[in-house]
């Protein structure tokens, strides 16, 4: 067999950002042939693939299956994968009329369906806070009364803390059932009743990305998630640390183990989001799909164990190899404007002096660019994030304090008056 014929056949549905997903390609490119369906000319994805087709839409699901079966009639394809939120369901469809692992688009739907996995998860008495789907807003004021106060207002169909607000009254409820009810994103799934109220679970959130194979959990990235304006949810900043005690936690293994069971959840990776309260863990939210916001990279960066080669691993119907080969810790941080609609007119760093530990520097905007904090501005109102590599936690954290204070930025409110 001609040697490069050994690497398995992947196929690779969108990337996402260069800037937050670059790293999966490049661990994964030495080992796999890699096939890209997009919706535009590759650009720097092509450093890392072996063909691509692009498409009129990758949002379609017919259109992505008649295009892998053209694709699988000349060359065989042994996995598809998607890290990509709004595109995992179509891939599903990929994989299930391929007869590939993950080929379970149910499956898939109660990871992308919060109200579903809320109700499989409720089914197999997993702990999770109180959920209620509501179509009103009398509707979701009935619903928090039934919780009880303080309460949280989430989209059904969103990821990533988007639309998801914390309550303390009546008032605050009608004040934000538009943020809720009316909070998307280009290319998100629509669904006729859109929100759920539920019960505030009072601790701190973490979330656990794991390889899952024939139904076996494997974690391999543990992460502690800081939260920014509340009321309000945005995620501004994420921490790994491969001595996290958690990782020894029977409960919250046993938890995270019959969350995927509970939602028949046999092969793929998944972002499991947990909050850790007095009574122990409860289940927030389980993606399917890989985290986001450079997870992964900081567990990769933390512990050697490769997130980009356990998914494609998994999508091929091979065991995940997840073998540590160091200890440290890893964080991220993101940065924002102060004031809605800046127009920006620079930003930039400033690398004096900087500690040994920072390990990217990224700027996300460009001068002339208008940006808001959140939740204007949310995950798409960033204006720069640094990463830091450091032997603990506490040295992680001073030089992304050192990074904040070495990030230049500027610009002007624009007048509301002014046309975009």
């Amino acid at each position: 067999m001609n040697p490069e014929n050994e690497r398995p056949h992947l196929l690779v549905v969108a990337t996402g950002m260069r800037l937050f997903r670059e790293y999966i390609l490049r661990s994964i490119a030495p080992k796999y042939r890699i096939h890209m369906f997009l919706h535009a000319e590759p650009s720097w994805e092509k450093d890392y693939i072996e063909g691509w087709t692009v498409l009129e839409t990758t949002l379609d699901a017919d259109v992505l299956v008649a295009a892998a079966k053209i694709l699988h009639e000349t060359e065989p394809v042994d996995g598809v994968l998607c890290w990509d939120e709004a595109r995992i369901l179509q891939t599903a469809h990929i994989a299930e009329a391929l007869n590939l692992p993950g080929g379970d688009v149910a499956m898939i739907n109660r990871c992308r369906d919060k109200h579903l996995t809320r109700t499989a998860l409720a089914e197999h008495g997993v702990p999770q806070p109180e959920s209620i789907l509501v179509d009103t807003l009398d509707d979701a004021l009935a619903a928090a009364d039934k919780v009880g106060y303080p309460a949280i207002l989430k989209p059904r169909a969103m990821a990533a803390s988007l639309g998801v607000v914390k309550v303390n009254s009546a008032e605050e409820v009608r004040a934000n059932w538009a943020f809720a009810h009316d909070t998307t994103v280009p290319e998100a799934p629509h669904y006729d009743v859109k929100v759920l109220v539920e019960e505030f679970a009072d601790g701190y959130e973490i979330s656990i990305d794991a390889a899952v194979f024939q139904g076996q959990v494997t974690p391999f990235c543990l992460t502690r998630k800081e939260l920014g304006y509340p009321p309000y949810a945005e995620e501004v900043g994420h921490f790994v640390d491969a001595a996290d005690p958690l990782l020894a936690d029977e409960q919250l293994m046993q938890v995270l183990v019959d969350a995927h069971a509970a939602i028949a959840f046999t092969d793929g990776i998944t972002h499991t989001e947990i909050m850790m309260t007095t009574d122990g863990p409860k289940v927030i939210e389980i993606n399917g799909r890989i985290g986001g916001d450079m997870i992964p990279y900081l567990g990769l960066q933390a512990t050697g164990a490769d997130p980009g080669l356990a998914a494609a691993a998994v999508a091929c119907g091979r065991a995940p190899e997840l073998v540590p080969d160091r200890a440290v810790a890893g964080g991220v941080r993101f940065f924002y404007v102060d004031e809605n609609n800046t127009v920006l007119d620079r930003v930039e760093w400033d690398e004096t002096d900087l500690p040994a530990t920072i390990d990217q520097l990224v700027v996300l905007m460009e001068a002339g660019q208008t940006t808001s904090p959140p939740p204007e501005g949310t995950v798409w109102g960033r204006i720069a994030y640094a990463t830091a590599v450091a032997p603990t936690l506490e040295d992680c954290r001073a030089g992304l304090d050192a990074a904040e204070k070495a990030l230049r930025w500027s610009g002007k409110v624009k007048d509301p008056e002014e046309t975009s």
